[in-house]
């Protein structure tokens, strides 16, 4: 399988609603690493590695996200960054 890297903005109404909990959780159950974080300007940033299908998988995922949100855009970049992620985590 071909190891990527994605860097994904989403839009719309997705803080307060355990948008970031509910990325971590579903991260883990398709077994790709990265740090998801609120950004100041009402998106989300999540930075996301792993086998290609099941980031494919992650960022289908992240166009719905939790009960409650409502997203709007999902903007996907194909970056690369020198370290690897050993979990998914949560960044304040």
């Amino acid at each position: 399988m071909e190891f990527a890297q994605r860097e994904i903005i989403v839009k719309g109404k997705v803080q307060g609603v355990y948008y970031r909990k509910s990325a971590q959780i579903q991260a883990n159950f398709l077994h790709v690493n990265g740090k998801i974080k609120n950004l100041e300007n009402g998106d989300v940033l999540i930075r996301v590695e792993g086998d290609l299908p099941h980031l494919e998988l992650f960022i289908q995922w992240c166009w719905q996200g939790p009960p409650g949100a409502k997203v709007s855009s999902v903007l996907v970049q194909e970056i690369h960054w020198p370290e690897k992620f050993s979990d998914f985590e949560i960044s304040k």
